[in-house]
């Protein structure tokens, strides 16, 4: 019986030998210490770099889930051990989390503003050639509500139009930033009478009144109506460039008087106060506005106004030959000034002559490739962080001059600016890339893009036609011999020509206004599926009508002298 006992105690002590080997086998051991040392340091490394949490679209499975659950190799024990040690390691992300520099494309509204089914169509292109955001520069096209319904354009997008765009900008991953100016270039507001106490310079309609009343109420007014459009805005665009004749009103003289005559402390005051209340209106709120008004302030200056916690500056410059080191003159300001971020802005369209028909592509390219400078040099600035580029499309220079290049002109220029930024300058691969996308071939010294199909293309094709063809062809037959010799305002006028003479081009004058006429119709119905009917009135006004008129009058003076038989000249003051 004790033999019994004793046996079982032996085996016991063996079955806990065995256990405790298993348990506690040293290869075991230093394995499980080296997967958890890497996941520590791995959490630790991710941490220091800041790397952002992935923000998914509904419906979108992560991709690091995704790959793990399509692996056979991760079994379920390593998946509960990933997924535990990342809960207890997953470091906080803030809401400024470094991200990929944004590529914007900036749509002026001031003038021909699109329809919303043509963005449409273009919003797919412009996130395929490149683009990650848009920048809506709104002016009057916002559906301002109330007090502010004077403001809207009789073409206006509807709070409708503005859930679409909102709509199809989410659907192609463009980042949606509303602009909307709060200090210069509020003509829009500023033209209306009963804002003319506002002004800055009673006579002109150019800026606020930073210091009168009821203007911080108003720009507020402005900015909460369109932030509440926009609730899920990441990034929000105060303008606050070009602030003509600041300084001159009485109440800003007054206010110079008693501050040493701080014109730079004028400026940021207001725009300070526009950016507090800004992220009071959405917390988290990231603030950008244009550079141009701090440039010549000293970075104490800007430093002490607090703006740096508030915005982004975007430092914009246009010309083919950017003096790139000016560029980081600035940069290294505002580093010290203490901004975290910094923008710039390039141009794609609008910036090569106030009423430019037709975008010279080349002239682009070449700021582009400026900017692209600036770009790979921004690592030298340790504490100010590139946050992205606005690609600029400007429509007019300001609310009361003339229409630069439709959009669609600019398209092919837009599409070459894109790609340069994609692949660092426009060499064989990014012009490959083009003319893929465009279906054209592109040809710089032309500031052509020849037989090209996308949205848009045949405005493309029918302005080039009247940019190149419309004048000229009139002009032409103007010079012709007959209708110099015998067809002179002078005889015009006077119903005095030889039915003869006006044989030989009649019929030539009448063919040539027939086929405008004609082309016209087709360009008309093509420009209405684009545009609202302000900008084809506009764009015929400034550039057709008044060589159509012409031709049609030649066409009447003509017909009406031919059937006179060669009569004695009509003294213009008698009547016959």
């Amino acid at each position: 019986m004790n033999i019994q006992k004793f046996m079982r105690l032996i085996v016991g002590c063996l079955v806990i030998v065995a256990m405790v080997k298993i348990f506690f086998n040293p290869s075991s051991s230093k394995d499980t210490s080296v997967k958890t040392h890497q996941i520590i340091q791995g959490a630790n490394f991710w941490a220091k770099q800041r790397i952002p949490q992935l923000n998914l679209v509904h419906n979108e499975e992560d991709p690091v889930k995704k790959e793990h659950a399509d692996n056979p190799e991760v079994q379920p024990e390593e998946k509960e051990t990933i997924q535990s040690n990342q809960e207890e390691l997953q470091p906080v992300v803030p809401d400024d989390t470094p991200m990929d520099p944004l590529k914007i494309v900036h749509l002026d509204l001031k003038g021909a503003a699109p329809k919303v089914k043509y963005l449409e169509q273009i919003f797919p292109l412009l996130s395929t050639l490149g683009a990650s955001g848009i920048l809506l520069e709104y002016e009057d096209m916002f559906p301002y509500e109330g007090e502010l319904s004077i403001l809207k354009s009789s073409f206006a997008y509807s709070p409708e139009d503005i859930e679409e765009m909102k709509s199809l900008a989410k659907r192609h991953k463009l980042e949606l930033i509303p602009l909307v100016q709060v200090f210069g270039h509020l003509e829009f507001v500023l033209k209306h009478e009963k804002y003319f106490k506002l002004r800055e310079v009673q006579t002109f309609p150019n800026s606020l009144n930073p210091q009168a009343q009821g203007s911080m109420d108003l720009v507020q007014d402005m900015l909460t109506q369109v932030m509440k459009k926009h609730p899920e805005a990441k990034w929000f665009h105060i303008g606050a460039d070009e602030v003509r004749g600041l300084g001159e009103s009485k109440d800003s003289k007054r206010w110079l008087e008693t501050n040493n005559g701080d014109m730079g402390k004028l400026f940021l005051n207001h725009v300070t106060a526009v950016g507090r209340f800004m992220t009071k209106l959405k917390e988290g709120i990231k603030l950008i506005l244009w550079d141009d008004m701090f440039r010549k302030l000293n970075s104490d200056t800007i430093k002490e106004s607090g703006l740096q916690d508030l915005a982004s500056p975007m430092i914009w410059k246009y010309i083919p030959n950017m003096d790139v080191k000016e560029i980081g003159n600035y940069i290294s300001k505002y580093e010290q000034a203490g901004f975290k971020g910094v923008w710039f802005a390039s141009a794609f369209k609008g910036a090569s002559g106030i009423d430019q028909k037709w975008t010279p592509i080349n002239h682009h390219l070449k700021n582009h490739l400026q900017w692209q400078k600036v770009i790979t040099s921004m690592p030298q600035y340790k504490s100010v962080r590139f946050q992205g580029i606005a690609l600029t499309g400007w429509q007019r220079y300001e609310h009361h001059t003339v229409l630069c290049e439709l959009l669609p002109v600019a398209i092919p220029s837009l599409a070459v600016c894109l790609q340069t930024l994609k692949y660092g300058s426009f060499d064989t691969e990014a012009q490959k890339e083009v003319q893929r996308l465009l279906e054209c071939q592109i040809e710089l010294s032309k500031n052509e893009c020849k037989g090209a199909s996308f949205p848009g293309s045949d405005v493309y094709e029918m302005v080039k036609k009247i940019n190149d063809n419309l004048e000229s062809s009139v002009q032409k037959i103007m010079q012709s011999y007959h209708v110099k010799g015998s067809f002179s305002p002078y005889h015009r006028k006077r119903s005095f020509a030889n039915p003869r003479n006006l044989a030989f081009f009649k019929d030539e004058l009448k063919k040539l206004m027939d086929e405008w006429d004609s082309f016209l119709l087709t360009f008309r119905q093509n420009m209405e599926a684009i545009f609202y009917p302000d900008t084809l009135e506009e764009w015929l006004e400034e550039n057709v009508n008044e060589h159509i008129e012409r031709l049609h009058g030649m066409v009447v003076d003509a017909e009406r002298i031919i059937k006179l038989n060669g009569q004695p000249k009509v003294d213009p003051l008698k009547k016959r």
